[in-house]
């Protein structure tokens, strides 16, 4: 089945454009588009507005996609949106004589679904690069992109630039660009993209930016330039100083799609509310144990500077496993003298990389003075971590959001939460 957008066209022409009732703020980049997006949508929760998130991949439920002010849909409701579209998908293989994929079927949920809610916004979020992906069927009123770092080489290109040219493919004529922090060969086509089509754009560092963030218990204390308005002691109850970066990211879509300041006082209640499952995320206390998605080297950068700042001094019992194209040498890297022990794994994926193959280049990365042992499972590998560890020690399970995603419920049970308690 060739790639493309023509499905999904076709699919949503045939459901009558549900992505066309309403504003759209659209999400792509490297790193931090799922967060950024969980922030914006909180947000504008905050400000009276009715808004619906679309963010892939799930973590332990496919329910986890669809949600609307901060709830995801329920397992009847999800199952009740798919009956909807599926006459449609009969429909459109009638025409075409082809069915949608899984992430166009989503896609395609998703926006039926937030239109059957009337909601007044829509958050959505690119599952892979931008030009190619199911969602680009919209023109978001704002297209965001967070940053741009190597990742999925085989399918969105081997450079900086090649990457940036498919996730810049969502900003389209008439649209507010927004960008995080790029660098320069992505700088460069941000500059060419905004010059192609006569948009304006909002570019951290220069019309935005993260005034100062203050470690505080439970997350960071954080003072934001925006496009209109200074926000001061702006609560943000997520670890990670790269949240901070996500946070502003945010406020300036919101900004951009609301033409206007943010009442201060909405956006603190907001972000105090605003969860990003996955990333960073403590789960128990003794052993303090972690669940993070990071899935390439400079996710892995970013995470190795965010265990010395908040969980400084800690030897770390890790959980590894990846999907297919990461570049797991650099990854391990970052981690260098953080880590204590290794359980080398792989998700359930078809695009998982082969535990052997991790922990071989996990033994060449660390050296022979970390162990490294081979487990087959996420499931069991956490399980052995957690007991190795000690009630004294310190685990992390990450490399993919597959592996957060698997890691999580273990986490929760070892710590003796009933499932689900985690808030999605």
């Amino acid at each position: 089945m060739q790639p493309g957008l023509e499905r999904t066209r076709v699919l949503l022409d045939l459901m009558a454009n549900p992505q066309d009732t309403y504003p759209i703020i659209h999400i792509t980049g490297s790193n931090g588009k799922t967060s950024t997006s969980r922030i914006a949508a909180a947000a504008i929760s905050a400000h009276g507005l009715a808004v619906g998130s679309f963010t892939s991949p799930h973590l332990e439920r496919v329910e986890e996609r669809l949600g609307v002010n901060g709830h995801h849909a329920t397992a009847h409701e999800f199952a009740e949106a798919v009956a909807d579209v599926a006459p449609f998908a009969d429909l459109l293989e009638q025409r075409t004589g082809e069915r949608p994929t899984y992430f166009e079927l989503t896609a395609a949920m998703a926006f039926a679904w937030f239109a059957e809610r009337a909601v007044d916004v829509g958050v959505v979020e690119v599952g892979l690069g931008g030009r190619l992906d199911s969602t680009n069927v919209a023109d978001g009123e704002v297209a965001v992109l967070t940053g741009v770092s190597k990742e999925h080489v085989r399918v969105l290109g081997s450079t900086l630039r090649e990457i940036a040219i498919e996730k810049l493919a969502i900003a389209k004529p008439g649209c507010i660009l927004v960008t995080g922090p790029l660098p320069a060969e992505a700088e460069r086509e941000a500059q060419r993209r905004v010059a192609e089509l006569g948009i304006r754009r909002r570019k951290y560092g220069e019309d935005y930016r993260l005034q100062d963030a203050a470690l505080a218990i439970g997350g960071w204390m954080v003072t934001i330039d925006g496009i209109y308005e200074t926000y001061e002691d702006v609560f943000l109850p997520l670890h990670g100083r790269y949240q901070t970066r996500n946070l502003a990211v945010a406020v300036a879509a919101v900004e951009s799609l609301f033409g206007r300041a943010l009442s201060p006082e909405a956006l603190r209640e907001g972000v105090a509310a605003a969860t990003s499952p996955g990333r960073l995320e403590v789960i128990g206390r003794q052993p303090l144990t972690i669940v993070d998605g990071s899935h390439n080297a400079e996710g892995f950068g970013v995470l190795a500077e965010s265990l010395d700042e908040e969980f400084p001094s800690l030897e770390w019992t890790v959980i590894l496993g990846a999907l297919g194209d990461k570049d797991l040498e650099g990854m391990i890297g970052h981690l260098g003298g953080k880590v204590g022990r290794m359980f080398a794994t792989a998700p359930v994926s078809d695009r998982a990389i082969p535990a052997d193959k991790v922990a071989r280049v996990a033994r060449a990365a660390l050296g022979p003075g970390v162990e490294v042992r081979q487990v087959a499972g996420v499931d069991a590998a956490v399980r052995e971590g957690i007991l190795t560890a000690g009630e004294d020690g310190a685990v992390i399970a990450t490399g993919s959001l597959y592996v957060a995603g698997e890691a999580r419920p273990v986490m929760r049970s070892m710590a003796g939460q009933p499932s689900g308690a985690a808030k999605l």
